[in-house]
C-alpha cells in the first residue's frame, strides 16, 4: 500500500520508506485525478451537445477598465492573509505538515506575521493590476461564453460541495457516539475538516444538488448537463476507488476467513474462474494502510506499519472493474439515447445496482428499515435504483 506517494517511489526504487513523508497523499492524488477525469469527459460532452444545439452559448456584458473597488481590494487582502497565515506556519513546521496536511490546513494554527505580510501584498497587487488596465472612460463589452468554458466553475462547485457532502454523510454515522458520550461534539465537528472519513453517496448527493442549482443559475438546461455528466461520474468513481485501494483507506470488504476459539467459522476460497489473477485481486491484507488498521508488521520502523491480520475482499478493485465497465457502456450508448434525461436515470440504476451488490461483502453499520437490516449505502442505492426506474418510465411514456 502507498499511504502517500513517497511509499510508491520507495517501492519503485527498492528502498525502505522513512519518516520523511510526502505531502501528497495517495487518496488525495486519486481524488483530484477523479475530478479531472470527470471534467475532461464532461467538456467533450458539452461541446457535442453545443454542436447539436442543445446547450447554446450565452452573451454577457462586462465593464472593462474600471479601477479596483474597495470590495475587490479587501477580499483580495483577506485571501492573502489566509494564505500567508498558513504558508509561513507550514514552512516552519513542515515535518508536522507532511504527517497530517489536512489537519494543519484546517486547524486554527498559523503565522500572524505571514498573514499580515501577504495581506498587504495581495491588496497592493489587486490595486496595481486594476489600475494598470484602467480606461477613461470604462467601456461596456460583450463576451460570448460557450458551455464548455464553464467546466472550471462547474468542477470547482462539484468538488467543494461533493467533499463537504461526503464528510457530512460520514459523520452522520457517528451521531450515536456524540449522544452516548463516546465522542464530544467538538471532536465530531472538527472531523468535518479532517483528511479522512468520506461517504461516497454523500459526495454524490451534495455535488449533484449544488451543481444542479449552479448550472440552472448560469443559464444551462440541467437535464442536458445531467446526461452529459452521467458517463463521467461513473468513470471518475472508478478512478476514485483506485485511491481507496492503493492508500488502504478502510473501504475494503469482509474477511475471507473467520476463526473463533480455534475453529474455522467460514472461509472463502478463490474461484477457479479468476485463478489466473494474483491473489491480492481476490483478497488482500493491505500492508502499510493509511488508517493504521490491523497488527504491527515485523521489522517496520516508519510511519505506516500495520497490516490486516486476515485478508479481506478487495472490494475497491471489484468496484474499479465494475464502475469502469459501466462507465464505458454509458459512454458507448450516449449518442443513441435521444430522450433528454434518460441517460442520467440509466446511470442512477447502474450506480445503485453496483453499490448494492458490493455492499453484500462489506462491513458497515446496519439500520432496521421496515424489518429489513440495511446499511446507509444500501438504502441510498435502492433509492437510486427506484428513482432511476421511475424516471426512465416517466420519460419513456412522455416521449
Amino acid at each position: 500500500m502507498y499511504p502517500d506517494l513517497s511509499y510508491f517511489f520507495h517501492d519503485l526504487l527498492g528502498t525502505a520508506p522513512d519518516n520523511g513523508l510526502s505531502i501528497i497523499k495517495t487518496f488525495g492524488f486519486f481524488l483530484v485525478l477523479a475530478f479531472l477525469t470527470a471534467a475532461f469527459m464532461l467538456m467533450l460532452e458539452l461541446r457535442r451537445k453545443e454542436a447539436e444545439g442543445l446547450l447554446p452559448s450565452k452573451i454577457i456584458e462586462e465593464i472593462k477598465g474600471k479601477p479596483a473597488t474597495p470590495f475587490e481590494i479587501i477580499s483580495n487582502a483577506i485571501l492573502g492573509f489566509i494564505l500567508g497565515f498558513k504558508f509561513l506556519f507550514i514552512t516552519q513546521n513542515f515535518e508536522d505538515f507532511k504527517i497530517d496536511p489536512a489537519g494543519i490546513i484546517f486547524s486554527s494554527k498559523g503565522s500572524l506575521i505571514g498573514g499580515i505580510i501577504f495581506c498587504g501584498l495581495f491588496a497592493v497587487f489587486k490595486w496595481y493590476e486594476k489600475n494598470r488596465e484602467k480606461l477613461d472612460p470604462p467601456q461596456l463589452v460583450k463576451i460570448k461564453i460557450r458551455p464548455y468554458e464553464r467546466i472550471g466553475d462547474i468542477t470547482m462547485v462539484a468538488a467543494i460541495s461533493g467533499v463537504l457532502g461526503a464528510k457530512i454523510f460520514a459523520m452522520l454515522e457517528d451521531l450515536d457516539l456524540v449522544f452516548n458520550g463516546g465522542l464530544s461534539f467538538g471532536q465530531w465537528a472538527a472531523s468535518l475538516f479532517s483528511g479522512s472519513g468520506m461517504a461516497i453517496y454523500g459526495g454524490l448527493i451534495g455535488g449533484f444538488l449544488a451543481t444542479y442549482f449552479y448550472v440552472k443559475k448560469i443559464g444551462l438546461k440541467p437535464i442536458h448537463v445531467m446526461d452529459a455528466v452521467a458517463p463521467a461520474l461513473m468513470v471518475s468513481y472508478a478512478v476514485g476507488r483506485m485511491g481507496c485501494h492503493f492508500s488502504g483507506d478502510g473501504d475494503w470488504g469482509d474477511p475471507i476467513k473467520l476463526v473463533e476459539e480455534g475453529k474455522v467459522v467460514y472461509e472463502y476460497t478463490k474461484p477457479a474462474i479468476i485463478g489466473f489473477l494474483p491473489d491480492w485481486v481476490w483478497a488482500y491484507d493491505y500492508p502499510h494502510n493509511v488508517i493504521d488498521a490491523g497488527v504491527r508488521m515485523e521489522n517496520c520502523n516508519f510511519r505506516y506499519c500495520n497490516r490486516l491480520p486476515v485478508p479481506v475482499f478487495s472490494t475497491p478493485i471489484y468496484e474499479i472493474v465494475m464502475a469502469g465497465t459501466l462507465g464505458a457502456i454509458l459512454w458507448g450508448i450516449r449518442k443513441r439515447i435521444v430522450i433528454p434525461g434518460m441517460l442520467f436515470f440509466i446511470y442512477l440504476i447502474m450506480n445503485g445496482l453496483e453499490r448494492f451488490t458490493i455492499e453484500q461483502i462489506r462491513i458497515n453499520e446496519k439500520y432496521n428499515i421496515l424489518g429489513a437490516s440495511l446499511t446507509q449505502a444500501e438504502i441510498i442505492a435502492l433509492s437510486l435504483v427506484l428513482i432511476g426506474i421511475i424516471g426512465c418510465g416517466v420519460l419513456w411514456r412522455k416521449n
